[in-house]
């Protein structure tokens, strides 16, 4: 069994909902992360998550994150994923996939003829996708949903 590997559970998966909710205010001149600057205009404009945040509705999800090996990049265990499965796994790309029965979030990595699942956590070792491993990969990480800590 992968660490970190995300329970085959339906309560960690979540589809789209087929009708947008709506839209939201956002304000168009930013927010100082430095000093604030009062010059500033505070336009307000409407924006659209499920529009900013999902390409392909059809063929995205959500997926709640489970376990730590992916803390390098910023993914916290109940962070949500927002996963693409039109987009192809390319190397380099964190991907959701199905290893043997079980879900896991890593980057794809591709050295030479070998495939491997790739922690972002160096409390975890690299997983080699063989042969004899039942694999697929479900679709490619876009965006990570989680509260400011």
């Amino acid at each position: 069994m992968p660490k970190n590997a995300l329970p085959l559970n339906p309560n960690n998966i979540y589809r789209i909902a087929s009708e947008k909710e709506g839209q939201l205010p956002f304000f168009e001149g930013g927010v100082a992360a430095g000093f604030p600057s009062p010059a500033d205009d505070y336009l307000e404009r409407k924006i659209d998550l499920h529009e900013l945040l999902v390409e392909h509705p059809a063929a995205t999800f959500f997926v709640r994150v489970e376990g730590d090996s992916m803390t390098g990049v910023g993914m916290q265990s109940g962070d949500i994923l927002i996963v693409d499965r039109s987009l192809k796994p390319e190397n380099g790309k964190i991907v959701v996939a199905l290893l043997n029965g079980e879900f896991t979030v890593k980057r794809l990595h591709k050295k030479g003829d070998k495939l491997y699942l790739l922690p972002e956590n160096p409390s975890y070792d690299p997983i080699e996708v063989t042969e004899e491993s039942d694999f697929q990969v479900w679709g490619v990480v876009t965006y990570v949903v989680h509260r400011a800590r």
